[in-house]
């Protein structure tokens, strides 16, 4: 292992510990997470996600969801995509109920030697179907804004990487610009060209409805035809 991956690697484990110090009373909670890229014509991939996410220390099931999309590669560093997600919430009455959700974004990348650089605008309009006060019927938008980094070794099939995103409510009645931040440090581990496990540890910090804190522990696996 070389100089500059240790020196990644100590990088990383810094990160963790700085932002688990930004929170005393954090809940903790592991999401399990499916996604597939699907090349459907030239420039144009089926994006699909399905996302298992438990809360209260992962001792239940907080929301289970399924998200198709559609990506449309503008060039090598741009692309542009749309989609949907489904999400069966677990809400304050102790049951499952819908919520709905649509995006769109653009994403663009920068490679930088052995390091990729990439980046993500989201629009997003989220939707309850369980409603505890008039407002709840309202649709909530937000704008999410996203970097991330990767380390891509040479000639070693783990790669880390460490990224944030910030949450903004759009056209809503609040005090605050953020509702939401999170910071992230993970590494994705490549079984092959088109397959690869991923695991990831996440700081998020609400400020909307009210503040809260969550240490997530993230499992992920991606494929791609």
């Amino acid at each position: 292992m070389t100089m500059m991956t240790k020196k990644l690697f100590l990088l990383c484990a810094a990160f963790c510990i700085t932002i688990t110090t930004f929170s005393q009373k954090n809940d903790f909670g592991i999401y399990y997470c499916v996604g597939g890229e699907i090349k459907l014509v030239r420039k144009l991939e089926l994006d699909i996600v399905a996302n298992l996410r438990t809360l209260d220390n992962a001792s239940r099931i907080s929301q289970i969801f399924v998200e198709p999309g559609l990506t449309y590669k503008l060039s090598k560093f741009l692309s542009v995509g749309a989609g949907y997600r489904f999400t069966s919430f677990y809400e304050d009455d102790d049951t499952f109920h819908p919520r709905h959700r649509w995006y769109s974004d653009i994403k663009a990348k920068f490679p930088a030697g052995e390091f990729k650089i990439s980046a993500r605008i989201r629009f997003q309009q989220s939707f309850k179907t369980y409603f505890e006060d008039e407002s709840d019927k309202d649709p909530y938008d937000e704008l999410r804004f996203r970097l991330k980094t990767l380390y891509n070794i040479p000639s070693f099939p783990v790669n880390p990487y460490l990224a944030a995103e910030l949450y903004m409510p759009v056209l809503q009645d609040h005090e605050k610009t953020i509702d939401t931040r999170k910071f992230m440090a993970g590494a994705e581990y490549n079984i092959s060209k088109k397959h690869s496990v991923e695991l990831e540890y996440m700081y998020q910090h609400d400020f909307l409805p009210k503040e809260k804190s969550r240490n997530i522990l993230s499992v992920n696996y991606n494929f791609k035809f």
